[in-house]
């Protein structure tokens, strides 16, 4: 049986296997059951090969062999084998994330906390401040702000830009109260967004444009106009906490 090149490269990629497992595994299925004899003639794998192909699909649970004589080798349903590699792909996620987490207490960590801020001592103006452009880049760029909050988040939002503040904010809201982080958001009345807020609070305020500042220190603010098309906004980034103290000044200093 001859399979479609691509077909067989996709699956390679999609569960891992190497081109004889591929041709291996779509000839069994196709055919239920089958000996390795007749798995070699259909898949075009050398004989020489087929055993120890058989014997690494039988580990890694897409196969199982039928003891007698001769040997004959029956094929894993696709449905059982896609839970099983989704199961373990978590499995290896959750191990990873662990592994990840754990790192923070030892003394390598320390070691690379105390490099970084030794090397923010030399950071020239260029690498604190930069421009992002396009809804979805800035988007990210928000979410990674709000990720990395410790203290504070204000965010100051137009009308056109309240709902969507609003949706970046969903999955960093119910943290906020555990961490201790206090966040406001500046904006129109809207009493279908607004009561999508948790652990935020809301301060009725019609600004005419949209930035975000985060533990005082470093903050995001719109430079292009609400009705520009997505794919031409344009946001400005500054790590500079004496900026941003300067930019809370005169804000609130509007609100009076």
């Amino acid at each position: 049986m001859q399979q479609d090149k691509q077909f067989l490269l996709d699956l390679k990629q999609h569960f891992k296997l190497n081109i004889y497992e591929v041709k291996i595994w779509t000839a069994l299925l196709s055919r239920g059951i089958a000996s390795a004899g007749e798995l070699a003639d259909i898949s075009g794998v050398p004989r020489s090969r087929c055993y120890d192909v058989l014997e690494s699909l039988e580990k890694k649970g897409f196969i199982i062999m039928k003891i007698g004589k001769p040997i004959k080798y029956l094929a894993v349903k696709p449905e059982i084998i896609v839970d099983r590699v989704k199961r373990n792909i978590q499995n290896e996620a959750d191990e990873l994330a662990s592994q990840m987490e754990s790192i923070k207490d030892t003394e390598e960590f320390k070691e690379l906390e105390l490099l970084h801020k030794s090397g923010i001592q030399h950071v020239d103006i260029a690498s604190i401040s930069k421009s992002t452009v396009g809804r979805g880049a800035i988007n990210r760029h928000f979410k990674d702000m709000l990720a990395s909050a410790k203290s504070d988040v204000v965010i100051v939002a137009s009308g056109q830009n309240l709902e969507r503040c609003v949706k970046l904010l969903k999955n960093f809201m119910p943290n906020f109260a555990k961490k201790g982080i206090r966040a406001k958001l500046y904006g129109p009345y809207n009493k279908n967004v607004v009561k999508k807020l948790q652990n935020v609070q809301h301060i009725e305020y019609n600004p005419s444009s949209t930035f975000i500042t985060i533990d005082g220190k470093e903050m995001t603010f719109m430079v292009s106009n609400d009705n520009v098309a997505p794919d031409y906004e344009v946001a400005i980034w500054i790590d500079s906490p004496f900026f941003v103290k300067s930019v809370n000044v005169l804000f609130e200093g509007s609100l009076k």
